[in-house]
């Protein structure tokens, strides 16, 4: 036995909002665009970083306070990495070091200047002197 599929009743009117949604999303789409081309331009093209949940608990545990300014020169690693086509690397100064993935701006982990005596660095393709 073969069950017909049965009309829907309110057809018409979803084909309506459709109709609307189309007209209306044309447009606020455009208009979204330049908003954020805008905002892009603005603000100069910022890179965004994240720590991973493995890298905060790391800082943490390691006495690494994460600050704006922190964050600042983290971010402006990422940029003059990501110019120059690295993918993984390691950003340092006297007292810490982070291993970040530039194209997701991931910081993957974090170490303290103790533990850079004794570590070796792999899976990176460039460093970066923090400023």
């Amino acid at each position: 036995m073969v069950d017909r599929i049965t009309p829907i009743d309110k057809l018409e009117q979803v084909e309506r909002v459709q109709q609307v949604c189309r007209r209306d999303a044309a447009g606020r789409f455009g208009a979204m665009l330049q908003q954020e081309l805008h905002r892009t331009e603005d603000a100069g093209e910022s890179f965004a970083i994240a720590f991973s949940k493995h890298a905060m608990a790391r800082a943490e545990e390691r006495g690494i306070e994460v600050t704006p300014a922190l964050m600042g020169q983290l971010a402006d690693s990422v940029e003059r990495a990501s110019a120059k086509g690295a993918t993984n690397i390691l950003a340092f100064d006297a007292t810490r070091a982070f291993i970040i993935n530039v194209p997701h701006g991931r910081v993957i982990t974090t170490m303290s200047q103790e533990e850079m005596q004794e570590n070796i660095f792999t899976n990176i393709d460039g460093a970066v002197l923090l400023k």
